[in-house]
């Protein structure tokens, strides 16, 4: 009996993992590193500038919604916060990302 050697390129002995064969593609994974630090880090500060914001604002005396209004406002915010997040985080995380990036090389 001969044993024949398999080529390297032919078969793969397991499947690859997809985080392992995005490996090799390292602009697709800086961009999708980037848009999850631009919308983890603004979401962040949105959401915890608006929860200040709302603190400092007392309740309007005739137009305010009771329970209600207080039980959706958060959600409000949680909206608020994505899209600005969306429309301006990169802007002001860039700094933050290259720190980020120098740090996981």
């Amino acid at each position: 009996m001969q044993i024949r050697p398999v080529a390297a390129s032919s078969v793969a002995p397991w499947p690859v993992p997809p985080s392992v064969a995005d490996a090799s593609r390292p602009e697709q994974n800086d961009t999708e590193l980037r848009q999850a630090f631009d919308r983890a880090m603004g979401e962040t500060l949105f959401a915890q500038m608006l929860k200040s914001m709302r603190r400092t604002v007392g309740k309007p005396a005739y137009f305010h919604g009771g329970r209600a209004e207080e039980v959706f406002q958060q959600q409000l915010d949680q909206v608020m916060a994505e899209k600005l997040s969306q429309a301006t985080a990169e802007q002001f995380t860039g700094p933050m990302f290259e720190l980020f990036t120098t740090q996981r090389r």
